[in-house]
């Protein structure tokens, strides 16, 4: 799992770059990511209720940011080398 993915992720889905997004999905190593990027894909091409589709992003956009955490605190050195 790298930094640079979930900060992709928060990119793509900010731009609405869903194509890219897609590719993310496919690429990335981490799991969960993967498929929180799934759900809310299909939620926002397929889903009728909008209320259904915001709660997709937000887990989505909630996951990122525990990720983007749980990297920061586990690895910090690391993080600020990248900076």
């Amino acid at each position: 799992m790298e930094i640079v993915d979930y900060d992709r992720a928060l990119y793509y889905t900010h731009r609405s770059e869903w194509d890219n997004l897609l590719i993310l999905m496919v690429r990335t190593q981490d799991h969960f990511l993967s498929k929180k990027i799934e759900h809310f894909l299909h939620a926002y091409n397929f889903e009728k209720d909008y209320m259904e589709i915001e709660k997709h992003l937000y887990s989505l956009l909630r996951y990122i940011d525990h990720a983007n955490n749980h990297l920061v605190t586990q690895h910090p050195l690391d993080v600020e080398m990248m900076h």
